[in-house]
């Protein structure tokens, strides 16, 4: 089905336009379904054969991919998307790269399927099993970045799960043709088509059908900002991992040493300003505000970032221009930082508390008992101590790509890589028992 013109897309959707999309996407899921029944007995080599040709590919084919990468960037120029939207959108040869060097660490990594996570017996002879299995279907639902593509299928298969892709209409011909790539190694292992399938047409009814489809996925895993996840929480009947905005927090502690905190802060911030793991607030202590300010706020100025804060930073640094109460709630993903000067731990933890999304913070600190209140009393999905929150990330975990940083707090918690894209059963066996 070919994608809606952008004057299509804007158009009130006909009755026949709907049923076209509900008629497309009930294709794809039962091809997904019958897809993953196949996959779940699939063998680790042909997994891994299919995950390493898939990476050969995407080399091979750098090019047809940057082309169609360069339509995406030239649309979303002429759109007017931020500089920051821009680089998530982005790809170069090393971008390409670095995706099929995820395929290859994706097919290295144990096979969780089969994995016996427990094992007992009982007084009357049965022998009792915990067993990792794949979780069926699972829909992905992304907005720009379009390596999502070949991570979130890579790991899909991996863990023996059909994925059914539905990429935003900004990386809609770069996701297509990182989608050649995958099909290819599908096709190089043996394994059904239908494995790994991307939703061919950037019609938004195509998301409504998709969180309706209850007889044929699994469960949902939104990534993008507050509209679409607010959108997939508000409509899906299907069970989310919800990848909820990242407004992370770095708190530099009175005990902080200087030079740490300010190489810190600099790389948590303006390493990559468009991912979820930017920091979008800083908290100082005010007993050490005077001593750190500054020198963080030169080096943020000279890198072209914006800083905004409170009175108290303000009066530290007359760079610093002044924050509203919506800086606290807002996940920039730019080159825009909010500060406020905090009166000590439990102020840090408390202004936390009210305004984090639960994906990740960090504490700057040579204390250790300052440290472990830190991470004991909040409640984020990865919380990290001396470290830049720009490691929020799968990857950097040695857990392997990942599709996303879930915030929810059932089944998946924090990256979302192979073993959190299956579930277990219990496997009994016995010698003819029968239960009194």
């Amino acid at each position: 089905m070919n994608a809606p013109t952008a004057t299509a897309s804007r158009a009130v959707p006909t009755a026949t336009a709907v049923a076209d999309v509900e008629a497309l996407m009930q294709g794809l899921g039962a091809a997904a379904r019958a897809a993953a029944t196949e996959l779940a007995n699939a063998s680790t080599e042909a997994k891994n054969t299919a995950l390493r040709e898939a990476a050969a590919s995407l080399r091979d084919r750098t090019e047809s991919i940057l082309a169609a990468n360069a339509r995406d960037m030239a649309a979303g120029r002429d759109k007017g998307l931020s500089a920051a939207m821009l680089d998530r959108l982005a790809l170069d040869a090393g971008r390409v790269g670095a995706m099929a060097d995820g395929l290859e660490a994706i097919a290295e990594l144990p096979d969780p399927v089969g994995a016996v996570l427990a094992e007992w017996d009982r007084p009357n002879g049965l022998d009792i099993q915990r067993v990792r299995v794949p979780l069926g279907v699972i829909g992905v639902i992304y907005e720009s970045r379009p390596n999502v593509t070949a991570d979130a299928g890579g790991l899909c298969l991996k863990a023996g799960n059909a994925v059914i892709l539905r990429g935003g209409s900004e990386s809609h011909h770069s996701s297509a043709a990182i989608m050649e790539s995958l099909a290819a190694g599908l096709a190089a292992a043996g394994l059904p088509a239908a494995a790994i399938q991307l939703v061919p047409t950037t019609d938004r009814a195509a998301v409504g059908a998709l969180l309706r489809m209850t007889e044929f996925i699994d469960v949902v895993v939104p990534r993008g900002g507050r509209s679409l996840i607010e959108r997939v929480t508000a409509e899906s009947r299907v069970p989310l991992f919800k990848h909820l905005e990242g407004i992370c927090h770095t708190y530099v502690h009175h005990a902080a040493d200087p030079e740490m905190a300010r190489r810190v802060v600099f790389n948590a911030k303006m390493r990559r300003t468009g991912i979820c793991g930017a920091t979008e607030t800083l908290l100082v202590d005010r007993a050490i505000a005077p001593r750190v300010l500054g020198s963080i706020v030169d080096d943020l100025v000279a890198a072209g970032c914006e800083v905004r804060g409170d009175e108290a930073a303000r009066q530290t640094d007359a760079r610093i221009a002044p924050a509203t109460a919506e800086d606290w709630d807002t996940e920039y993903l730019d080159a825009i930082l909010s500060v406020r000067v905090v009166d000590g731990l439990e102020a840090a933890i408390d202004h936390i508390g009210h305004h984090s999304s639960q994906h990740t913070e960090a504490i700057i600190t040579e204390d250790a008992t300052a440290a472990e209140t830190f991470v004991r009393r909040l409640d984020s999905a990865i919380l990290l101590v001396n470290a830049s929150t720009q490691y929020a990330d799968g990857g950097e975990f040695g857990m392997g790509a990942e599709i996303g940083i879930s915030t929810g707090k059932l089944h998946a918690r924090g990256p979302v890589g192979v073993e959190q894209l299956t579930s277990f059963k219990y496997i009994v066996r016995g010698s003819g028992q029968c239960r009194p």
